[in-house]
């Protein structure tokens, strides 16, 4: 039997599954949602929750990975037999995911491409953004750019792949945050806006603003989607597993942190103090920010470094996604890693394209009243996640107890947090995802 590919370090392992978390998530979903629900105190419940919640979830599926080192299917078959089938759904999560976080990327790629070819002016005009979505051959060719540059990165493999490209783009990605934050600060009314991004107002304080944040918390660390499980499955068994998933949610909230920085006060002088700018989904990122970029002094070079590096976030998230399918199909069936990798890419393309041509000739095309992409994400991002969460909680923490993690933790260090998370991952974890399926189902939020 082949030797199991793995990391080669515990920085490897951190800078992949940091690299995982960190994705068009945390770029653009976590700033409109922070201006969506009150600004600071939005950052404070998502900051109590990441060290919480956020963390026994992770520390859960990084120890089932690494206590079995399997893919998610036959992780959870070997935890506990009767529990097969959470694998199953588990493992369908990022191969819902990964077609339409595809077109995504290609759109990164198209808006790349605008500000390398010095046309960002050109991106502030009437209706580009939906012109160019709507439009059939461009989407498809940056989709397939996208997909390809994720699949070369894939096929490398786990250490000469994954690992390597981590370790380059994580810290580039931490400095180029860092640096593209400041600059924004130097806006005239900027300062306002970094003010009510980082003081709490607790009147704005509601349950929307915790379920809100619970939700972000799926996007912003991987959780739920078998890639934690995946990456766990690669991590050396010395390896301390606590201190690494504390590394990991630093690097993952510093960053989901940093892109509010860089966006809301930015957006907040641009709008004259305007919220409502911040609130506007994903044409945040495509449309008001290359407004905001156009009348900035500098605004080309800030354009061109905030997509580098929004393509970076999302080349590492796609690529974990990616690497559990291949991880999931390897376990099962065995083949080569070049010739699933192949496979993935040409399964995905097909997937990938009512998803892009549900904005343009299939835009008639609804399901539930969704589009094509938005239904995808509705269904694995608010329906199969919290499943599979309450589902985990559940077999962790009352069929085959919290000691199974506990001794996997305790393998390779002490587990400072032992009791907080035997709690929170049997009672407040539960609860919480049963808030928000309802939340989502009734359309609470």
């Amino acid at each position: 039997m082949e030797k199991k590919s793995g990391f080669s370090s515990r920085l490897g392992f951190v800078m992949a599954a940091a690299g995982s978390a960190v994705g068009l998530g945390n770029i653009w979903r976590f700033p409109y949602l922070a201006a969506k629900y009150g600004g600071g105190i939005f950052l404070l419940v998502y900051l109590i929750l990441a060290v919480t919640f956020g963390f026994s979830l992770m520390i859960t599926e990084i120890s089932i990975g690494r206590k079995t080192g399997k893919s998610t299917i036959l992780a959870y078959r070997k935890i506990n037999g009767k529990f097969s089938f959470l694998g199953y759904i588990a493992s369908l999560v990022p191969v819902i995911i990964f077609p339409y976080y595809c077109v995504i990327g290609g759109w990164v790629v198209k808006f790349l491409g605008v500000y390398l070819s010095n046309q960002g002016h050109e991106a502030v005009s009437e209706g580009y953004f939906g012109n160019f979505i709507s439009s059939t051959g461009e989407p498809l060719l940056c989709l397939a750019i996208f997909l390809v540059i994720c699949s070369a990165v894939v096929m490398l493999g786990v250490e000469k792949g994954i690992e390597k490209v981590s370790k380059f783009l994580m810290p580039v990605l931490i400095v180029m945050s860092l640096g593209t934050a400041l600059y924004s600060l130097t806006i005239d009314g900027a300062i306002d806006g970094l003010i009510y991004y980082i003081k709490p107002n607790f009147s704005e304080f509601s349950i929307k603003t915790v379920v809100a944040a619970m939700g972000q918390l799926f996007y912003s660390m991987s959780l739920a989607m078998g890639i934690m499980i995946t990456y766990g499955s690669y991590m050396k068994k010395d390896d301390d597993l606590e201190k690494s998933v504390r590394n990991i949610e630093i690097f993952d909230t510093g960053i989901a942190f940093l892109s509010g920085m860089m966006i809301i006060p930015a957006v907040f002088a641009f709008s004259g103090g305007d919220k409502n700018a911040l609130q506007t989904g994903p044409t945040l990122m495509f449309v008001t920010l290359p407004n905001v970029f156009d009348s900035m002094k500098g605004g080309h070079i800030f354009g061109l470094v905030f997509f580098v590096l929004v393509l970076f976030a999302a080349l590492t998230s796609a690529i974990s996604l990616m690497e559990t399918i291949v991880s999931i199909i390897s376990d099962k069936f065995r083949f080569g890693r070049k010739k699933i990798c192949i496979g993935i890419m040409i399964f995905a393309f097909i997937v990938a394209v009512p998803s892009s041509l549900g904005f343009g000739v299939w835009s008639d095309v609804t399901i539930f009243g969704y589009s094509i992409l938005d239904f995808f994400d509705f269904i694995s991002n608010n329906i199969m996640m919290p499943v599979v969460a309450l589902l985990t909680a559940i077999l962790i923490g009352f069929v085959s107890k919290t000691k199974l993690v506990e001794d996997e933790v305790e393998s390779s260090g002490k587990f400072k947090s032992k009791k907080m998370y035997s709690f929170i991952i049997k009672y407040i974890v539960p609860v919480c995802m049963v808030i928000i399926l309802v939340s989502s189902l009734v359309g609470y939020v």
